[in-house]
């Protein structure tokens, strides 16, 4: 057996076609066929020479124009295509790469067909972004961990503390005071609390891609409307602040949306607590309730300073802050975005024409 045959089997054997290109822009085979090659050139098990091989292979037309440029000017090393996929006629995908090769005075092409590594490499590709995906997933979980612990917990107990204030301005008797002061000391303590659970906390949180439609526990827009109104008033009223439920609201009737009671006040506290953050003394800020359709609003006006453009484009997105008053986490219309997203409605805002924002989110009546 001679060194040329030796390296003839050698190259079959790795799947690959050796190709020398001629002076009439064809190409001839060099040693042995590789039969994934025959299915695309079944001419080539009785013809070897002036192949097209862009006629078969469309990927090779731009890359054969490069490799004339490399051949001329008689460059080392190789130059390659990269991948690209071909269909057998088994309907298997063919991973193939070329390379061009200057030995001598000859101009040689390769395409090689790498099976077993080029369809790991792709496996573990696959492998490796489903990983990637389940993390993020995971971290986004931990995300809306980290915001409902700060405005479910943080959140009552800011409206414990402005309590306690406005009970401290009143006329109270020695021993009420001191109960006072007790109660302002368990505040501290459960803020502390909070903060070694934020630096330490492990828990998931319920999936929000679940919840059941039952008529029976479906919230009322506007009960919880009124609910949070009440529990956040005693902030508003201790910053000179007003915070109200528009009065022409028909409380007789049924505002049932689909939802979770306290995900729905979650969300609705949410967008309460970034107006009083963004508003002045002396404001107000109205929340309102309205029917469209298939579908029941509830907005949220302010007086505030409204939406900076530059944040306007990512401002239900994770992290995103305001300027001037950031909030705890930059989560919190993130969050709400994606609770009402998944209950069927949609959210948003608009600036007023006067002054400040109004928030809404719009969520399918209950049928």
């Amino acid at each position: 057996m001679t060194d040329e045959s030796i390296l003839d089997d050698l190259f079959a054997a790795l799947n690959t076609v050796v190709m020398e290109r001629l002076d009439n822009y064809s190409f001839k085979i060099i040693g042995a066929v590789p039969s994934w090659f025959s299915q695309f050139f079944p001419e080539s098990e009785t013809k070897r020479d002036e192949l097209i091989p862009g006629q078969k292979f469309p990927v090779l037309e731009n890359f054969l124009i490069d490799a004339e440029n490399f051949w001329f000017a008689n460059e080392p090393g190789r130059l390659t295509s990269g991948l690209w996929i071909e269909i057998e006629r088994s309907g298997n995908e063919l991973y193939l790469e070329a390379s061009a090769v200057c030995l001598k005075e000859k101009k040689i092409l390769l395409i090689i067909a790498n099976f077993k590594e080029q369809q790991n490499l792709i496996q573990k590709a696959r492998e490796k972004s489903l990983s990637y995906y389940n993390l993020i997933k995971e971290i986004q979980k931990k995300e809306i961990l980290i915001h409902c612990i700060v405005h479910d917990l943080a959140g009552q107990l800011t409206g414990i503390k402005y309590s306690f204030e406005l009970l401290a301005l009143q006329n109270l008797t020695p021993k009420a005071l001191e109960y006072l002061d007790i109660g302002r000391k368990q505040c501290h303590k459960q803020e502390a609390l909070i903060r070694e659970i934020l630096n330490a906390f492990s828990d998931e949180v319920e999936s929000l891609e679940y919840f059941n439609v039952d008529p029976l526990q479906a919230p009322d827009a506007f009960i919880c409307a009124r609910e949070v109104v009440d529990a956040l008033s005693p902030t508003f009223s201790l910053n000179q602040m007003n915070l109200l439920l528009k009065s022409n609201l028909d409380e007789t009737r049924e505002w049932k949306v689909v939802g979770e009671k306290i995900r729905l006040e979650r969300v609705l506290t949410n967008l309460i607590e970034n107006a009083f953050r963004h508003c002045p003394r002396e404001s107000t800020v109205i929340v309102g309730i309205k029917e469209e359709g298939d579908f029941i609003i509830t907005t949220v006006e302010d007086e505030g300073s409204g939406i900076e453009p530059e944040i306007a484009p990512t401002l239900f997105q994770k992290f995103s802050q305001g300027k001037y008053k950031p909030g705890r986490t930059g989560l919190g219309l993130y969050f709400c975005r994606i609770t009402i997203e998944r209950w069927g409605g949609n959210i948003g805002y608009n600036n007023r024409a006067d002054r400040g924002a109004m928030f809404w989110y719009r969520l399918p009546k209950l049928v």
